[in-house]
């Protein structure tokens, strides 16, 4: 019941391609190879070491198969450096070879993309577009020429000098109307003598009115 009803679960798409399962590969038998070859050279240096012993104890047919070993691993080693190689330029080469997927890739879809914008905008509607704007600006240019050409130089002057008479009959008109007056100077101004007057008979009164009432 529970997966007829519940979300089936999708498995998110790998990410990892083949080139790179066979890159892993390759460079995991590389690092074998590499261990391999520090175990030869570690046994190398012993077969050396314990050939000197068989010779210091007069085993001599015991030193050189020995050294014979050695030999043979010697070999060993000079045949998984060429591996190493191998398995190196391999790598290098499938790498490379990504990289290059990728460009093509890219290429393409700009490709795609250059080709819809050609499609929007052909080269027949840009001439077109480029003859329009072309008479536009001929046009407005024959239309600054005729109008340049209308006035004669006498015509500028006149018009230059009313200008300037309209200029000065604002600058008259300003002058001429009246300041705003300030009507505090049209009031009458009141003695300070009557003032102090007025607030003592006040006072006087106040003092009568309280000595009434205590009374």
């Amino acid at each position: 019941m529970g997966n007829i009803f519940g979300k089936t679960k999708t498995k998110p798409v790998s990410r990892v391609t083949e080139q790179d399962k066979a890159i892993l590969q390759l460079k995991q038998q590389r690092d074998k190879l590499k261990q391999y070859q520090k175990r030869i050279e570690i046994s190398l240096e012993k077969d050396r070491e314990l050939a000197k012993k068989c010779l210091a104890s007069g085993r001599k047919d015991r030193a050189k198969t020995l050294l014979r070993k050695k030999k043979y691993q010697e070999k060993l080693l000079s045949n998984t450096d060429a591996q190493l190689e191998t398995l190196e330029k391999l790598a290098s080469d499938i790498e490379f070879a990504q990289v290059e997927s990728q460009v093509v890739s890219g290429l393409k879809v700009g490709n795609e993309a250059l080709k819809k914008v050609n499609e929007i905008l052909s080269i027949d509607e840009v001439e077109q577009i480029l003859d329009e704007t072309r008479d536009s600006i001929e046009k407005q240019q024959e239309i600054d020429a005729l109008l340049n050409g209308v006035l004669t130089e006498e015509d500028e002057d006149d018009v230059l000098a009313e200008l300037e008479e309209l200029i000065g009959a604002d600058r008259q008109q300003a002058e001429s109307e009246p300041a705003s007056e300030d009507i505090s100077s049209r009031l009458p101004d009141v003695p300070d003598d009557e003032l102090v007057k007025e607030r003592r008979a006040r006072k006087e009164k106040e003092s009568t009115g309280k000595v009434a009432l205590e009374a």
